[in-house]
């Protein structure tokens, strides 16, 4: 296979890149694609036949995989960049990574993670705890897509006081948004860590304000057993003092065979406002029905997911339904990197059924929609950009 060749400044001959797979943004991919550059500028897309009939002087290079746009993370934990990845089951990987780590979590991880998607040009939905992350990120030029402040409390009592020091926070932020920039954006942390009157406000408030919202969903098994019967390893794990006595209090009702995270955030009215919803492993026919019919798109994160032994989301699944589906990275440490291509050659593995095609759209046009970015193109008439050629994976 020939290397790629950069456009010299003086060479004007066009040149056709070839490939395995070409996503262009627009429409589906296609396999096998091609991009026909001439004088930095992309001049035709298409099947390499018809691009070898229409440019026969063109000088042809094998770009091996994948020719595309960059992907987006569309979401991650920066502030664990400095954490040492280690695949372990879900509930020994909180106490002997997150916890035994935990003076590795903050404002320098974050700043590294940062950094490194800015080398990859990938933009990112981030999880956000420290207010010192926002303030950090935020005025940064060189990074594009949503920071999403987290919110806990899961004691129904505390909702209102909770809230409105949250507020007030998220506006303080949002004063430091610049247009084009990143965007504030809110993440009530998960269906059982948030109370229900909590949930309620959180994402009321950010409907009425724009804001995009993220949540963790049915990420382990345990969670499902949680909303069932109000007890399991989920709520035995729970920090003392930080809940109330009985999970049911968090909910606001009483747990029940059929009840599942997913169910409740609808039943609660959540799911009307369109939140994106992460991970999503554990769940039923039904909870794919309600995805699909509220709207609301799904990150998964098949590293992580696979790493902590919390399932294999349902894919096509989603897909049949018309789910947008987007890829993120979750932590360093159960995701081992940042870049958003290694995600999707580990998720061409794990679904070996799947037309691969339609994971590299997720990548790069879920990723986009669901940060609320133009998703990229590559047409007639663009510049081009050597890192469309993917030819190193």
């Amino acid at each position: 296979m020939s290397e790629p060749q950069p456009i010299g400044p003086a060479d004007f001959s066009p040149v056709l890149y070839t490939a395995d797979t070409l996503f262009t943004g627009l429409g589906g991919a296609q396999s096998p694609g091609g991009v026909v550059v001439s004088r930095g500028t992309v001049a035709a897309t298409g099947h390499p036949d018809q691009l070898r009939q229409n440019y026969p002087h063109a000088r042809e290079v094998d770009a091996g995989g994948i020719i595309a746009p960059l992907p987006a993370n569309a979401h991650t934990h920066l502030d664990m960049s400095a954490y040492r990845f280690q695949a372990l089951p879900y509930f020994r990987w909180i106490p002997e990574v997150v916890v035994a780590q935990k003076a590795q979590r903050g404002l320098a991880g974050a700043l590294a993670g940062a950094d490194t998607l800015v080398r990859l040009g990938q933009p990112v939905g981030d999880i956000v705890w420290d207010p010192a992350v926002m303030e950090a990120l935020l005025p940064r030029e060189d990074l594009r897509g949503v920071l999403y402040l987290e919110v806990l409390g899961p004691k129904p009592e505390q909702a209102q006081e909770r809230f409105a020091q949250f507020r007030e926070q998220v506006e303080g932020f949002r004063r430091l948004e610049r247009p084009g920039g990143l965007r504030v954006g809110v993440s009530p942390h998960a269906s059982y860590t948030v109370s229900a009157p909590l949930l309620r406000l959180v994402t009321e408030y950010a409907a009425g304000e724009g804001l995009p919202v993220q949540i963790h969903v049915a990420e382990h098994p345990s969670e499902t057993e949680l909303f069932a019967s109000g007890a399991g390893p989920l709520w035995e794990h729970r920090i003392p003092g930080l809940c109330p006595d009985t999970f049911a209090e968090v909910m606001g009702r009483t747990p029940e065979p059929d009840l599942t995270p997913v169910r409740y955030l609808d039943e609660l009215g959540v799911l009307r406002h369109r939140p994106t919803l992460v991970h999503m492993v554990n769940v039923s026919d039904d909870d794919i029905r309600r995805v699909a019919e509220a709207g609301c798109a799904v990150v998964s994160c098949p590293r992580s997911n696979v790493n902590l032994d919390c399932g294999r989301l349902r894919l096509s699944e989603f897909l049949a339904a018309g789910v947008e589906v987007a890829l993120g990275t979750d932590s360093v440490a159960s995701g081992e990197t940042l870049d958003i291509r290694d995600e999707l050659a580990f998720a061409r593995q794990l679904y070996p059924e799947l037309d691969p095609r339609l994971l590299l759209r997720s990548a790069v046009k879920g990723g986009a929609r669901v940060l609320g970015l133009p998703v990229p193109q590559i047409r007639r008439g663009l510049p081009w950009r050597e890192e469309y050629l993917w030819q190193h994976r």
